[in-house]
C-alpha cells in the first residue's frame, strides 16, 4: 500500500448539514425527501454507499456519509439511482456481503463500505471485481489497487471532548458509552479518557470516567439503560461513540432533564454536530439543550472528496488517506461550553496540532 497521506477537509467547516428525512427500511428503495439531480446520469462514475447496521438516519456516522454523497450527487447534477448515487442499508451484519454484491451487480462504479465492520466484505468483493472501485471507511485494506482506505484521528477530537467534559462536570464523574469494542472505538475511548485525565490534573481535581459498551451500534434501548445507570450513579456528562445506540443515551438525558428531578445532565455527541438531538423542554416549559458539544468527523467530506477524485478519473486506489485534527478532518463544536472550557479546549487543540501532546489510540496506553 502507498504511504498514508494527510488530507484537509474544507467541506467539514461547512458542516455538511443537509436536511435528511428519516429513512426506514433496509435498502436504497427507501425514498428520502431530498431527491436527486435532473441530469441524465453517468454510470461510468456512479457511486453508492453500503451502510453498517446504523443506517442512513443514525444521526451519526452513516448519516454523515450519506449527506456527503448527496451533496456530491447534487453538485454534479446526478440522479438518485444506479446512474448517479444511492445507498444500500444494512439491517444486520449478515447482509454486508449481499449488499456489496448488489451494489456491484447494479453497476455502481465506486462502492463505499461505511465502517470498519465491512472491511472483510469489501476486501473479498475487491478481489472478485477488479474493475470496480471500492472504498473502506474507518479501516485499512492493504495491497489492493482498486481499494482506497480512509481513516480518521478520532482520538484527537475525543481528547478535546475529554478536556471539555473535565472543565464542565459538576460531579467530577463522567461517562463513556461505546458501540462495539474494536480499534476504532478504542481511539474514542483512549482520547476521551486521556483528555479527562490531563484536564483534571490541570484543575487539581480527581475526575472518574465510567466506561461501558453496548455491544451494538444499533441498540437505542441498550444505550438508554446504560445511560440511566451512569446518571443514577452520579455521572453528569456522557460521551457516546455508539452510532444509532446513542439515540437512547440522548433520550435518557432528555427524560431526566424534562422531569427536573435532579441537576441537569449532558451528552457529548459524536461524528457530527448533534445539537439538534439535545433539544428538549424543561419542566417550566422553556426550550433548552443538553448537547454539551460534539466531536466532528468528516465522513461525509471524505466520501465527497474520494467521489470527486473518481469522477475526475483519479481514483486513488491503493492509497490510505488519513484525516486528522491538524487538517480539519476531525474537530469539536463549541456547543454549550463555558468560556473557561472553550479556552481549555482551544489550548489543548493547539498543543495537539503542534505535536506537544501525543494522544493515545488504545485504552491501555492512557496515562490516568
Amino acid at each position: 500500500m502507498k504511504k498514508a497521506k494527510l488530507f484537509g477537509l474544507s467541506a467539514l467547516a461547512a458542516g455538511l448539514v443537509l436536511g435528511l428525512a428519516a429513512c426506514g427500511g433496509g435498502n436504497s428503495d427507501t425514498t428520502d425527501s431530498t431527491g436527486g439531480g435532473s441530469g441524465s446520469g453517468d454510470a461510468a462514475h456512479s457511486a453508492v454507499i453500503v451502510t453498517d447496521i446504523g443506517g442512513v438516519d443514525d444521526k451519526s456516522f452513516n448519516q454523515s456519509a450519506w449527506e456527503g454523497l448527496q451533496e456530491w450527487g447534487k453538485e454534479h447534477d446526478l440522479p438518485k439511482g444506479a446512474d448517479g448515487y444511492d445507498y444500500i442499508q444494512s439491517n444486520d451484519a449478515s447482509e454486508y456481503v449481499t449488499n456489496i454484491d448488489t451494489a456491484v451487480s447494479n453497476g455502481f462504479k465506486t462502492v463505499f463500505g461505511i465502517g470498519y465492520l465491512l472491511a472483510d466484505s469489501v476486501s473479498a468483493a475487491a478481489d472478485q471485481n477488479p474493475d470496480t472501485q471500492f472504498v473502506i471507511i474507518d479501516s485499512v485494506i492493504e495491497d489492493k489497487d482498486n481499494v482506497v482506505s480512509a481513516t480518521f484521528k478520532d482520538n484527537e477530537a475525543s481528547y478535546l471532548a475529554g478536556v471539555a467534559a473535565a472543565y464542565s462536570t459538576k460531579t467530577d464523574k463522567v461517562g463513556f458509552i461505546g458501540g462495539e469494542e474494536g480499534v476504532v472505538i478504542d481511539r474514542f475511548e483512549a482520547g476521551f479518557r486521556q483528555g479527562v485525565a490531563d484536564a483534571a490534573e490541570e484543575l487539581g481535581k480527581t475526575i472518574t470516567v465510567d466506561v461501558k459498551y453496548a455491544a451494538s451500534f444499533g441498540d437505542p434501548a441498550k444505550g438508554k439503560s446504560l445511560a440511566a445507570a451512569m446518571y443514577q450513579g452520579g455521572v453528569d456528562i456522557i460521551f457516546h461513540a455508539s452510532g444509532g445506540t446513542g439515540a437512547g443515551v440522548f433520550q435518557e438525558a432528555k427524560d431526566l432533564n424534562e422531569s427536573g428531578d435532579q441537576d441537569k445532565v449532558w451528552v457529548i455527541g459524536v461524528d457530527r454536530d448533534q445539537e439538534e438531538d439535545g433539544a428538549y423542554t424543561d419542566k417550566d416549559g422553556k426550550d433548552d439543550n443538553l448537547t454539551l458539544t460534539s466531536t466532528l468527523k468528516g465522513v461525509g467530506a471524505a466520501v465527497k472528496d474520494i467521489a470527486d477524485l473518481a469522477l475526475e478519473d483519479k481514483f486513488p486506489g491503493g492509497e490510505h488517506k488519513v484525516y486528522g485534527l491538524k487538517d480539519g478532518g476531525v474537530d469539536l463544536t463549541a456547543g454549550s461550553l463555558s468560556e473557561d472550557a472553550q479556552k481549555a479546549v482551544d489550548a489543548a487543540k493547539e498543543k495537539v496540532i503542534a505535536g506537544d501532546i501525543e494522544v493515545p489510540e488504545a485504552p491501555e496506553d492512557v496515562k490516568d
